[in-house]
């Protein structure tokens, strides 16, 4: 690679969330690993007690040093409020630590502020996980419209499918800094599933014993802003109907840490027999619960890549998704959050095994495990002088 002679060039990792950290952790070790980069993992804190654990479980310190922690997180303030602060405090950590360029994955605040000050300061963005879609900019939101924004700013646009990278050339985006590289959620899905050693923390015992049981399993996750209140409340209802109505059903329910999300679903799951409602697991038991669920009930992006790669038939509580590849696979169902649509299907996949079978990924549409790799080359490639840079990427 460019550079290898030279001064390693500091390239920050932007991250805020859990799942953020999920899907930039293996490209955090693939600058580790390539030649003339050093990875700074720049963190906002949006969800700090949920990132540290991930980054650790990756073999990334997120005490040590290459790891720099903005404490932006306030109790309840507005996402204009996290914003504003977060595109400020970015960019001073831009000019202070020295950054040659930004990374930022998705389309959460934290993304769309880091691209900002990039582009602001003048160095390279780099978008991971860029051209994803629903058409509506407000399903989901914000993530639709801060996906689009960052668009408009990003440098580099790694595109996780071809479709995600069609829909970037579509709306006029440079084809030269457009690059297919799979989604790196694969990359870290695969990583930490292949030295799992079984389960830890405080709901280690009950995963056990689950994963170990011959029942049904069923995995419930729900968080989006979108489903807030009557949304999230029809979830619930439709998990608490299917787990009355099949007794050899058990269900794990991880709770989100926001308190509008767990005011919405405890009041209806809480003790109720075979419902599980625990914290958040550290991403290895995820990933291992993931694995044992025999079927997924969720409104979150990431685990419909997830469930999808590991073949978990998975009933999508949405109207839209951005991950159309998904659907397509066979592994995928949009229910929405009607308790009755909800129930049904949890009711037909475990009645039908037909139905059940039918909806099973019949490909891998989001990668390979190598994205990680991929963002890397053409990263190295973009911070060459112009005239040594592939034509892919000169402008």
């Amino acid at each position: 690679m460019a550079g290898a002679s030279g001064p390693a060039r500091r390239i920050g990792v932007l991250l805020g969330t859990r799942p953020e950290a999920i899907k930039l952790a293996p490209v955090v070790l693939a600058l580790r690993d390539a030649a003339g980069f050093e990875p700074v993992v720049v963190s906002t804190g949006q969800h700090a007690d949920l990132v540290a654990p991930v980054l650790a479980a990756f073999g990334i310190d997120p005490d040590g040093e290459g790891v720099h922690d903005l404490a932006l997180m306030r109790p309840g303030q507005e996402l204009s409020d996290l914003a504003g602060r977060a595109t400020t405090a970015v960019g001073r950590a831009i000019a202070d630590l020295g950054l040659a360029a930004v990374v930022v994955q998705g389309d959460t605040t934290t993304s769309l502020a880091g691209a900002l000050a990039g582009f602001y300061r003048g160095v390279p963005v780099v978008h991971v996980e860029a051209g994803l879609r629903t058409g509506d900019r407000r399903a989901p939101w914000p993530e639709e419209a801060n996906r689009r924004m960052i668009t408009q700013v990003a440098d580099l646009h790694c595109a996780p499918t071809e479709r995600a990278a069609g829909a970037l050339l579509a709306e006029g985006v440079a084809p030269q800094s457009v690059i297919t590289t799979g989604n790196t959620v694969v990359d870290a899905l695969l990583a930490i599933l292949a030295r799992s050693t079984g389960y830890t923390g405080p709901d280690a015992a009950l995963l056990q014993r689950l994963e170990d049981a011959d029942r049904r399993l069923l995995l419930v996750t729900a968080h989006r802003r979108e489903s807030w209140g009557t949304g999230l409340e029809g979830i619930a209802h439709g998990v608490a109907a299917a787990a009355t109505a099949h007794p050899e059903l058990e269900v794990v329910v991880p709770l989100h840490p926001n308190p509008r999300v767990r005011e919405a679903l405890v009041p209806v799951l809480a003790g109720r027999p075979r419902v599980h409602l625990i914290e958040a697991l550290d991403y290895p038991d995820f990933a291992r619960l993931l694995r044992r669920a025999d079927l997924v009930l969720t409104d979150s992006g990431g685990i419909q890549e997830e469930a999808c790669t590991l073949g978990r038939p998975t009933l999508v509580a949405r109207t839209v998704t951005e991950r159309p590849e998904g659907t397509e696979a066979g592994g995928l169902r949009l229910v929405g959050t009607s308790p009755l649509r909800i129930a049904a299907e949890i009711a037909r996949l475990l009645r039908d095994p037909a139905a059940y079978e039918a909806l099973v990924c019949r490909s891998s549409p989001f990668g390979d495990g190598a994205a990680a790799t991929r963002i890397v080359i053409a990263l190295d490639d973009l911070m060459r002088p112009v005239e040594d840079r592939p034509l892919s990427l000169v402008p």
